[in-house]
């Protein structure tokens, strides 16, 4: 039998509450800023300027953290699954499968933005405005900018020669690679040796999720302070076009996941386990309502492992195996959504991201998929590595965490839908047949 392996998910339980207090957060920047625009009030104008810091602050404190969390939590999943040859014609298969899922989610991402994206109402002069405006909450951005490689350049420095000199210049790519190296040659030693490097790097993960939780306690207060301060800086029209792009970009991600499911997953299901689509639906209909009202994988995993062995007839060999490890690497919607997030923000601040900065921006999310702690908005907390490998404004986040509830809805059932069906598609080829699913044993009533 195949072993168990059980890693860490991408999500984490928790409650609409978080989402509620960040939109609060947001929506009383936004009243304080447009307050501030509309009345020209020297003391309201005061205030919000003297927001700024606090904003600044919460930005340099999610920085702080994330770049280690996802270094230890992305080694720890690596090294975790252990020798892959001791892994066997399963793993492999199965981390094929997920990873091929996520390089498409994120191609799709891509053309879907280019598509919807420039729907957005953002004029070049209200680029220019934005442009200030984070320029003046986080200096680094155009230093990244000028920095960004292209090319043969690009490839050369993505393996980084000193992987400090790397992090401590902000060339996160190369330390992502350089993690995911040095995890897989990890993978590879005793047992005894691989747990003692395994163990520390889970310590650690543990350790970064909690400041992480501590921070995000905050992010009421950042959004509210860098929101208000942003917006008394731009006048009313600015504003209302600001809310558009929002709209248009929560439109373009729920259509690229419906896209991927359409056009990728409902098809693939279809010709390598002869499910049709209404008997797919309706087989995993439980796993994704539970995976939108909760926003949580793990959260789901108990009724995903129930609808795998009495409705989808999938082998508990093959459940027990890919279930546990796509709820971590599964990340087919919040692959789809980075992509799309990271176009929305370089639009919106006129970044021209071009071939080679697109591809960076792709490589980022697609490494930083690998394995991702379970915080609270994962899939946003994790956009620092792509942020800052392609010189976008880390302002941009606080944007996106303050709307996140309806994004993240989304993005965890399709994540859910992928999951399942790359539990489905394995045990399909395991079982030897693509003419219909045949258990490797008969469930217990």
């Amino acid at each position: 039998m195949a072993p168990v392996i059980i890693v860490p998910g991408n999500n984490t339980v928790r409650s609409i509450g978080s989402h509620v207090w960040m939109a609060l957060g947001l929506l009383a920047g936004l009243a304080l800023g447009l307050a501030a625009v509309l009345t020209q009030s020297p003391v309201l104008l005061a205030v919000t300027r003297s927001l700024r810091p606090l904003g600044t602050l919460f930005l340099n404190l999610l920085s702080m953290v994330v770049i280690p969390l996802v270094a230890t939590a992305l080694f720890a999943g690596v090294a975790g699954l252990g020798d892959l040859r001791r892994v066997g014609r399963l793993g492999i298969r199965t981390l094929a499968l997920f990873w091929a899922m996520s390089l498409a989610a994120i191609l799709i991402g891509f053309v879907v933005a280019a598509l919807l994206l420039p729907l957005a109402p953002i004029t070049a002069d209200q680029q220019t405005a934005l442009r200030g405006a984070a320029a003046a909450d986080t200096g680094t951005v155009r230093h990244a900018a000028e920095q960004l490689p292209s090319g043969a350049r690009f490839i050369v420095e993505l393996i980084p020669s000193n992987p400090v000199r790397a992090a401590v210049d902000g060339n996160l790519l190369p330390l992502i690679v350089f993690v995911t190296i040095f995890a897989v040659a990890a993978a590879a030693l005793p047992d005894e040796k691989r747990h003692a490097l395994t163990d520390l790097a889970d310590a650690a993960t543990q350790a970064l999720i909690r400041i992480v939780r501590w921070v995000l306690l905050l992010a009421p207060i950042g959004i509210f302070a860098i929101v208000a301060s942003a917006l008394s800086q731009f006048d009313v029209k600015l504003i209302v076009d600001l809310i558009r792009a929002v709209a248009v970009f929560i439109v373009a991600v729920i259509a690229g996941l419906a896209a991927l499911i359409t056009l990728v997953l409902l098809p693939v299901v279809a010709l390598v386990a002869r499910l049709g689509p209404g008997r797919y639906l309706r087989a995993i209909r439980a796993s994704l309502l539970m995976a939108f009202s909760t926003t949580s994988s793990l959260a789901t995993l108990p009724v995903m492992l129930e609808a795998a062995e009495r409705d989808l007839r999938i082998s508990r060999t093959v459940a027990s195996f890919v279930l546990p490890l796509g709820a971590s690497i599964g990340r087919v919607g919040s692959a789809l959504f980075q992509a799309v997030a990271v176009a929305f923000v370089a639009r919106l601040y006129g970044v021209p991201l071009g071939l080679a900065g697109t591809f960076q921006a792709g490589a980022a999310v697609f490494l930083a998929s690998l394995t991702v702690a379970s915080v609270p908005s994962a899939s946003i907390v994790s956009l620092v590595p792509a942020f800052t490998a392609t010189g976008l404004p880390l302002t941009g986040l606080q944007l996106l965490l303050g709307f996140d509830r309806i994004p993240d809805m989304f993005r965890t059932m399709t994540n859910v839908f992928g999951t399942l069906t790359g539990a489905t598609l394995v045990n399909a080829v395991e079982a030897g047949t693509t003419k219909r699913l045949e258990p490797f044993h008969t469930p217990h009533a």
